[in-house]
């Protein structure tokens, strides 16, 4: 993938998500409110971790 995803979708699709969090939970929350594959694969492909909020998402998606 050449490009993040927009931040603003990335966190519509991690609503409701309680940090922190760990990577595998950040990907169910996406998958479980419908986000693209982009997102469900931007998830997957960060470090395998806990995450204190959406800032560090955010972050740990586009340092790739």
């Amino acid at each position: 993938m050449s490009t993040a995803p927009n931040p603003i979708d990335l966190q519509k699709h991690l609503s409701g998500v309680d940090y922190p969090a760990s990577k595998q939970d950040l990907v169910k929350a996406a998958r479980d409110h419908n986000a693209s594959n982009e997102i469900v694969q931007a998830l997957e492909a960060m470090p395998d971790r806990e995450y204190d909020g959406p800032n560090a998402v955010s972050e740990a998606v586009t340092k790739r």
